[in-house]
């Protein structure tokens, strides 16, 4: 069904890799998240809670540095979990705080200069332009659903990305106690199609935002396209929402391996969300970003 649109749609599909260090936490956390480019000029969109961590990525670091610097003066003070624990509260860092992120965007261009990024008010959406680079490395670009009408309950979609991040160009540099990328390792992450049918329109002041699929996106597919199987694109991945479904079970004994045991069990139906492609056409416009639309 999707066979041929899915191999034109990953052609301008990209992952990004991003790598993270928490606060209290000694490993290096690989993740993923996908672009996909709407023109030949370096435009790209994507999820505005993944631009935001592309945007932040370096203050996030410049936070940690001056924490350090600042509870390096109590070394040697008898009060020094005491200065910790102020300092943590003054710089917002826990445990769930990462402290490094580094990103890299695979196969996008070759040697841009610099990014900029636009982050919609709103929605869950973002445009990201690739800026004085040598040469692009997709090819083709997406073309959008013009008439989106044809966005109906029970027609059959594709989504695309890339949550498994398989790639290991990454380490720890213990001589200057920081996580970089490397130049050996695996430096793909395979993509991943997961299919589904419309099953509701979400949406906000009157107005519809986006497309509630049956099947939940998976980590790391925020970004990508959602596409028929002509390849046209009807929107893109956002989140997944966790619908309770009310079956519960709760401390029922069942019998398992031939053993009596109590389980519980609280069902939930994990739905896609997307950001529907009237808004993606929109804020291009707004942005006079050149895009293109087919019936």
């Amino acid at each position: 069904m999707f066979v041929e649109a899915i191999e034109s749609v990953d052609q301008f599909t990209r992952p990004i890799h991003f790598i993270l260090r928490y606060y209290t936490g000694s490993d290096i956390v690989p993740g993923t998240a996908t672009l996909f480019f709407v023109n030949q000029n370096g435009f790209a969109v994507t999820c505005r809670h993944v631009a935001r961590q592309i945007l932040y990525a370096n203050s996030v670091y410049e936070n940690y540095v001056k924490f350090s610097s600042e509870l390096r003066r109590f070394e040697r003070d008898p009060g020094l979990n005491t200065q910790r624990q102020l300092l943590e509260s003054k710089y917002k860092i826990n445990a769930e705080t990462p402290v490094r992120i580094l990103f890299n965007f695979i196969n996008c261009v070759s040697a841009y200069k610099s990014l900029t990024v636009h982050l919609h008010p709103t929605q869950d959406l973002a445009i990201i332009q690739f800026r004085d680079f040598d040469s692009i490395q997709y090819q083709g670009h997406a073309r959008f659903l013009k008439d989106t009408r044809m966005v109906k309950q029970g027609r059959y979609l594709c989504r695309l990305g890339y949550p498994f991040p398989e790639f290991t160009n990454y380490g720890y540099n213990k001589d200057i106690n920081d996580i970089e990328w490397l130049k050996t390792g695996r430096v793909n992450t395979p993509s991943f199609p997961i299919d589904g049918i419309i099953t509701r329109h979400i949406g906000e002041n009157n107005e519809i935002t986006g497309i509630e699929m049956s099947t939940p996106g998976l980590r790391g597919q925020s970004g990508g396209p959602l596409f028929d199987r002509n390849g046209v694109i009807y929107g893109m991945q956002s989140s997944t929402r966790h619908l309770h479904l009310g079956f519960d079970q709760i401390n029922r004994e069942v019998v398992t391996d031939g053993q009596r045991k109590r389980v519980s069990n609280y069902p939930f139906l994990n739905v896609g969300q997307c950001v529907h492609a009237d808004v993606i056409k929109n804020f291009l416009r707004e942005k006079r970003v050149t895009f293109y639309e087919e019936d």
